[in-house]
């Protein structure tokens, strides 16, 4: 039995939840996970899963076993790539996730400069605006944009993004468009709501340096980015939403920025991965490669006549 390779199998079935899910994830024959835990459970005098018709879950001794598992894979990688050309050409998957608008309209317009610097990492790219489990879903890296973050993961902050109120021009033109908190009244506003916590989110305002919560009637609610901009370009009221997000509608035309000079406050965007990848290489040429992008001058993470 290969030890690492059997360690490998077990904690990709703990990440994925299921024998099938980690077979395919590792591109092995069903049979030969079944048979590499059953070894590896032998080789240790231990069961490690216990297995139902429905789930899998840890037993006491594999909840034990798996981080110790991890930190030794996770040695190995890094071990090897020193002494290897992995050290400067890293390959293999790497799994990352993002919200879809981040990846839609900067990070993978951008991706080709990063594939061809390093050309044998292959890509695994999520879009979706809900929170992600990395150790239960198997994600190397996911990038967040807000302050509410997971203490158990390690978080390398990327930019502060500009946020801006907008509205569509035929809102503007029934309803007017307001520069003080005061004009705000007779308003309504887009609400967006989280998916995994119901939580709902009215509009925020910079003033004095104070931030001021404001609720105004609404009369559409959504729970996904591109849908509160849609809902925004339809008429239905006022939204804020980092500037990369608008940037184009703002630029054709098609929305209004208004409150300029009580803007939201900005939100913070983050790359975050579990402790036991910080050693993996594949993560942290894909993690400097985002800083990198961030940085680079001409792209829309700031308003374009901030000073910022």
């Amino acid at each position: 039995m290969d030890r690492f390779n059997a360690m490998r199998v077990f904690t990709r079935i703990v990440e994925l939840g299921g024998f099938a899910k980690a077979a395919d994830s590792l591109q092995l024959p069903r049979a030969s996970v079944t048979i590499l835990i059953k070894q590896l459970e032998a080789h240790l005098g231990v069961q490690l899963l216990q297995r139902t018709t429905r789930q899998i879950s840890l037993t006491l001794d594999g909840a034990a076993y798996y981080p110790r598992c991890v930190r030794l894979l996770a040695d190995l990688e890094e071990t090897e790539a020193v002494f290897s050309a992995a050290r400067q050409n890293p390959k293999g998957l790497l799994r990352v996730d993002m919200p879809s608008g981040i990846g839609r309209l900067i990070v993978i317009p951008a991706l080709p400069h990063f594939t061809r610097r390093y050309p044998l990492i292959e890509l695994d790219i999520g879009l979706n605006d809900r929170p992600v489990d990395l150790i239960r879903e198997g994600v190397d890296c996911v990038l967040r944009g807000g302050s509410a973050l997971d203490d158990s993961l390690v978080a390398r902050p990327l930019v502060m993004l500009d946020q801006v109120t907008c509205a569509s021009p035929d809102y503007v033109a029934h309803y007017g468009a307001p520069q003080t908190l005061a004009d705000l009244e007779g308003h309504r506003m887009v609400e967006y709501f989280s998916s995994a916590t119901g939580k709902r989110f009215g509009l925020d305002f910079m003033i004095n340096d104070q931030i001021r919560q404001v609720d105004l009637p609404k009369h559409v609610s959504v729970n996904s980015a591109d849908g509160y901009i849609a809902a925004c370009e339809a008429g239905y009221g006022l939204v804020q939403t980092p500037y990369y997000h608008v940037a184009r509608q703002l630029k054709e035309g098609r929305l209004c920025e208004i409150m300029k000079s009580t803007p939201p406050p900005g939100m913070p965007l983050t790359a975050l991965y579990p402790p036991h990848r910080q050693l993996s290489r594949r993560v942290r040429v894909f993690v400097d490669w985002l800083v990198e992008l961030c940085a680079q001058p001409g792209n829309d993470f700031h308003r374009k006549d901030s000073s910022s």
